[in-house]
């Protein structure tokens, strides 16, 4: 078992490094220059499609594009926000954030992109519900039938084997922060193990509902904790701000309980962590958005900008920021996956621990179901039924209860970051050979005369008339 460790380790680490920048950077900032910086050109717009209806009502028997983006979001926003980047600032140093900031504006786009094209692709299953995500465009991507299927089989396939790990970390993240309540982390884990199986048995409404109303009060109350944190410590933001910057391009020596790092280790951590929190490049997204019922994919597009932007941009900052302000990176004794509660239990003592304890059990009660949902869908792609979906939601259920009796957190994230780059090669090539149509999909949205982006600019001119009025 050792060796297969040490092996998964070693490509892990090979791989999320230059490959990784090249692959998901690269590929990134071509799309980006494809689609005419979308993410930028039209932020104004895409906020108001997204912040600015974040309470608009589905119709009955539908999923709104806001439910589908929290249940997307309810996959990002997990526990990686609190204890893996930390961990990347504990392995990397401060330019790991730099890192991470640098592919969440390039994955802005990447994620348009995935959303776009498993929307446009997206089909009804045998139970009549929406089913898509990014198998459907790989199996598109390629001129002969059999090698997309194939390329679509190894995505979906790694896919969900990586849904086992990924559970595994989130189960184990939560558990670590039970000794602030001095309980029992095996019964804890089991409680929480019992209160998701009720949630994913309910299939993809009950998860979209759940989501629709815990995700942004989770993230607006861990958001205010932080907050109070960098107000009392205000006088270190600009200094970590530049430590951020500095340490992006050059070692960081040894200091205090910090072993030190190089480009290279801030590199590699601050882009693993970035892109699997915000998953941008991973292809996952795009299954909870599939399930939306919207008039055009770039509707549905939008809302990857806005969770890239508050994943990673807001969230994974804010906790980034927690950590260098407080100091707690530096200090000797203090596990690199609690760093987060240390910084919390230094502004507001026993409280500030138990209250990050609480965030994240709620980040991976999210987290957890949602990625048990992508793990069924990708195995429903993979054996074209529904009920090999089911049997494998059992399966990730009965890991996190495997780990929870000795899987180290560290061997965890190793597994998740090999078969993610199993996943992420199939689906970036993909995504960079259909770009052309994603480009499509825009000129279609945005210049049709009297429908999409045309229409709803009338409406805001016709809105704003009547206001004069």
């Amino acid at each position: 078992m050792q060796a297969i460790i040490d092996v998964t380790t070693a490509i892990a680490n090979w791989f999320w490094g230059v490959p990784i920048l090249i692959l998901v950077g690269g590929g990134g900032l071509y799309l980006s220059i494809r689609c005419g910086f979308v993410q930028i050109r039209k932020f104004s717009y895409i906020c108001s499609q997204t912040f600015g209806k974040m309470f608009q009502k589905a119709e009955e028997g539908k999923i709104s594009p806001f439910a589908a983006a929290c249940s997307a979001l309810g996959s990002s926003i997990g526990a990686s926000n609190i204890v893996g980047v930390p961990v990347a600032i504990a392995l990397g140093g401060p330019g790991a954030v730099f890192w991470m900031w640098l592919i969440a504006i390039v994955g802005c786009c990447t994620k348009y992109c995935e959303i776009a094209l498993a929307v446009k692709y997206k089909v009804r299953d045998e139970t009549g519900t929406w089913f898509g995500g990014a198998f459907s465009y790989i199996k598109e991507a390629f001129g002969i039938k059999r090698i997309g299927i194939i390329a679509g089989t190894i995505f979906a396939l790694c896919g969900a084997i990586n849904c086992l790990p990924s559970c595994a970390s989130q189960i184990l993240s939560a558990t670590a922060q039970i000794g602030a309540f001095n309980g029992n982390k095996t019964i804890f884990g089991i409680i929480i193990i019992a209160f998701v199986t009720l949630v994913v048995f309910g299939g993809i409404k009950r998860i979209a509902a759940v989501m629709e109303k815990t995700v942004p009060f989770m993230a607006i109350i861990y958001l205010l904790g932080v907050l109070v944190i960098l107000v009392m410590n205000y006088d270190q933001i600009l200094p970590s701000l530049g430590n951020i910057i500095k340490y992006a391009f050059t070692s960081h020596a040894a200091f205090g309980g910090f072993t030190g790092s190089t480009i290279a280790l801030a590199m590699r951590w601050g882009i693993a962590r970035g892109v699997y929190s915000n998953e941008a490049g991973y292809g996952t997204a795009a299954i909870a958005h599939s399930a939306s019922d919207v008039d055009h994919p770039i509707r549905q597009a939008v809302w990857g900008v806005f969770e890239v932007g508050v994943d990673t941009l807001l969230v994974c900052t804010a906790t980034a920021l927690a950590v260098l302000t407080t100091g707690v990176w530096t200090q000797e004794g203090i596990d690199s996956g609690a760093l987060g509660q240390a910084a919390f239990g230094t502004t507001f003592g026993k409280f500030g621990e138990i209250f990050v304890a609480v965030c994240v059990l709620l980040f991976v009660l999210t987290t957890i179901i949602v990625v048990i949902y992508y793990g069924e869908k990708n195995m429903q792609f993979v054996f074209k039924t529904v009920k090999a979906g089911i049997i494998w939601r059992c399966v990730i259920l009965a890991a996190m209860v495997f780990a929870l009796f000795g899987m180290e957190l560290t061997i965890a994230y190793q597994f998740i970051d090999f078969f993610g780059a199993l996943k992420i090669i199939p689906n970036m090539l993909a995504l960079i050979w259909l770009a052309p149509q994603v480009v499509a999909l825009n000129k279609e949205y945005f210049n049709t005369p009297g429908k999409y982006y045309m229409a709803d600019m009338e409406a805001k001119k016709a809105k704003k008339a009547a206001k004069r009025k």
